[in-house]
């Protein structure tokens, strides 16, 4: 809880997770949240978590090629991992090159 109070704004956010425990007091909290049942969907209107999954399982994929990362290094390590996967679609050599030869 003190990770998500320092991270995310009550009145500006949703949370949607599955119905794990731990993730009860979120409403007690205050915050905007809603839960997916997995055994009975996966997904209901626009409630669901396919994007932090699919985000997940991306980084995971992209660090296990690395065999272990140092512990100082995890937040970049991350950060480029989130940079291409929100590009993902996109030609990189394009976006760095505007990013590095500002013109």
């Amino acid at each position: 809880m003190p990770i998500i109070a320092r991270l995310i704004q009550k009145s500006k956010s949703n949370i949607y997770t599955d119905r794990w425990r731990s993730y009860d007091g979120l409403v007690v909290s205050g915050y905007k949240h809603q839960r997916i049942n997995h055994s009975k969907e996966f997904a209901k209107h626009h409630n669901h978590i396919n994007g932090i999954e699919s985000f997940w399982s991306y980084v995971k994929r992209k660090m296990r090629k690395h065999n272990g990362i140092p512990k100082k290094n995890f937040y970049l390590y991350l950060k480029e991992a989130e940079f291409r996967f929100n590009n993902r679609n996109q030609d990189l050599f394009k976006i760095l090159s505007k990013i590095v030869f500002k013109s």
